[in-house]
């Protein structure tokens, strides 16, 4: 069994955040054009040792809708998902709609820095795959330890009562 360390605190942070973006989401949004909210977008990210994966779902869209960039261990997505105009007769109207349409605008810090231009993106079957190298630096790197010299054996005179006590009666 592992023993993990505990952290007083470590669970504010992430109850900090969640309110933050809360509030964002919920008051602070801005508005795209045309008076339309620009909505967040669900993303996953994993960290797979020398590189990080994002992967993030844009049904219906293609590469040309989506801008994606990195500066330092910043990573952004941008995009549009445009409502395709449906024509039909006069006396059709939506009972459900719950598609959401417009711009979107994700912005994630990276635990580390990346190499934006060994970065690697796709996509499959609507998902949207994003492969970000981590920098030289940023990599774990074991630190071989170099001991000390090594102890040498030094000769320790050892003399004889007699001796000590002939030294310490001339010495007086």
């Amino acid at each position: 069994m592992d023993i993990a360390r505990w952290e007083p605190f470590g669970g504010l942070v992430s109850l900090r955040d969640a309110m933050d973006r809360l509030v964002s989401e919920s008051f602070i949004r801005p508005s795209s054009e045309a008076g339309q909210q620009s909505s967040s977008l669900a993303v996953d990210v994993r960290d797979e040792g020398d590189h990080f994966v994002i992967s993030a779902p844009l049904p219906g869209m293609t590469p040309e809708d989506v801008e994606i960039t990195v500066l330092g261990d910043m990573l952004r997505i941008r995009g549009e998902r445009r409502e395709e105009q449906q024509r039909g007769s006069e006396d059709q109207r939506w009972l459900v709609r719950e598609q959401r349409y417009g711009s979107f605008e994700r912005g994630l810090r990276l635990p580390s820095t990346v190499k934006a231009d060994a970065a690697e993106a796709e996509f499959n079957n609507g998902i949207l795959t994003i492969k970000l190298p981590k920098s030289d630096e940023a990599k774990e790197r074991r630190i071989q330890i170099r001991g000390g010299q090594q102890p040498q054996d030094v000769p320790i005179e050892t003399q004889t009562t007699s001796e000590s006590q002939n030294q310490s009666s001339s010495g007086s």
